[in-house]
């Protein structure tokens, strides 16, 4: 018996990105979107989503539960790194020089400007509720109260 390892890999991308678009994340697929969304004014999260195991198991529920605070920004955005691999590396470009590329990973603009992130190194071995909470303090740092 053999496996069509594209089709496994189409399913769980699906399963990914469908995650975040259930919990209100815009899908940034092409580096026009992601210069589109990063041009608006406002607080954004954006989360560098992958299919690792971390991603599935620490980072998207992280991004999913962090969001039910009394803070949250205005946008919540997100890039496929491994996918839409043009979107990911303008996002990237536009987080600046600073910016340490890893996935998964969050990053956290004011006004386009990459103000604070997450990385991998922060995610990964981490329990999901850590990561949420990290989250939550950055909101709790640059957002307005919803």
């Amino acid at each position: 018996m053999s496996m069509d390892f594209n089709f496994l890999m189409n399913d769980i991308v699906t399963q990914a990105r469908q995650e975040l678009a259930d919990g209100g994340y815009t899908q940034l697929q092409t580096a026009e979107d992601v210069k589109e969304a990063f041009a608006k004014s406002g607080t954004s999260l954006v989360m560098i989503n992958s299919v690792c195991g971390c991603a599935g198991g620490i980072a998207r529920p992280a991004a999913l539960h962090s969001i039910h605070y009394d803070k949250r920004p205005d946008h919540l955005f997100t890039v496929f790194a491994g996918q839409d691999k043009e979107a990911t590396a303008q996002a990237r470009d536009l987080f600046g020089d600073d910016h340490l590329p890893s996935s998964p990973s969050f990053a956290f603009l004011k006004d386009g400007k990459l103000v604070d992130e997450i990385g991998r190194h922060e995610i990964e071995g981490h329990d999901p509720m850590s990561v949420i909470t990290h989250i939550q303090s950055i909101f709790e740092q640059h957002c307005e109260e919803v």
